[in-house]
């Protein structure tokens, strides 16, 4: 298992998280180490632009898209999510990883009641069954922090939903070998720890 450390953030956490697990999990900066393995975990918070640079300047942006291709279980959290689609409205507009047609929207709520960023707990509609969703009840409450959201091009790649501020976006994508939350499940509790238990174990088939 390994994490991939572009300066974004949340890496400890999702380290520790698996590590509750009893999985060890190495945190890598190295885009031949990415490509090596088993299975990856692509986190991350901030900015999408600055982390797509750090990524091309690292040579990540190749590995991940290599493993993607080869069909290796590959997972996204936040804006690792965010940055596989093709483009994001963050920072004037930016392309993404393009390892899932798309593009990343902002929260433009009409009640200001509906802060943004999003911050705080929030249900994922179960909208088709998935590996690792497997024991996760439709309704199941994940820890969201985010200003922006997935749109996948396609209906067939959303796997779960999620309504705030006047919208329904995708919380869970599912493409292939790639599934992706918009939420933290290692910040999650028990839910997030079994979606990422689900994740180790899963072949990349679905």
């Amino acid at each position: 298992m390994v994490i991939v450390d572009y300066k974004a953030g949340n890496l400890a956490s999702v380290r520790l998280a698996f590590e509750a697990l009893g999985i060890s999990a190495r945190i890598t900066d190295r885009p031949e180490v990415v490509k090596e393995a088993e299975r990856v975990v692509f986190p991350g918070v901030g900015a999408a632009g600055a982390a797509m640079r750090r990524l091309r300047e690292l040579g990540l942006d190749e590995a991940l898209r290599e493993v993607a291709e080869e069909g290796r279980p590959f997972i996204g959290i936040c804006l690792g999510t965010q940055i596989i689609f093709d483009r994001t409205e963050e920072d004037g507009g930016v392309a993404g990883l393009g390892l899932v047609r798309g593009e990343v929207r902002r929260f433009r709520p009409r009640d200001r009641t509906e802060k943004v960023p999003q911050i705080g707990w929030n249900q994922v509609n179960v909208r088709r069954a998935h590996p690792v969703l497997a024991g996760i009840e439709n309704g199941s409450e994940f820890y969201f922090v985010h200003s922006y959201y997935p749109c996948p091009a396609s209906e067939d790649d959303v796997a779960g939903t999620t309504d705030y501020a006047g919208a329904t976006f995708a919380s869970v994508v599912a493409r292939r070998n790639i599934v992706a939350t918009q939420f933290h499940p290692e910040k999650s509790g028990r839910i997030g720890l079994r979606l990422l238990e689900n994740f180790s174990r899963w072949d990349g088939a679905c």
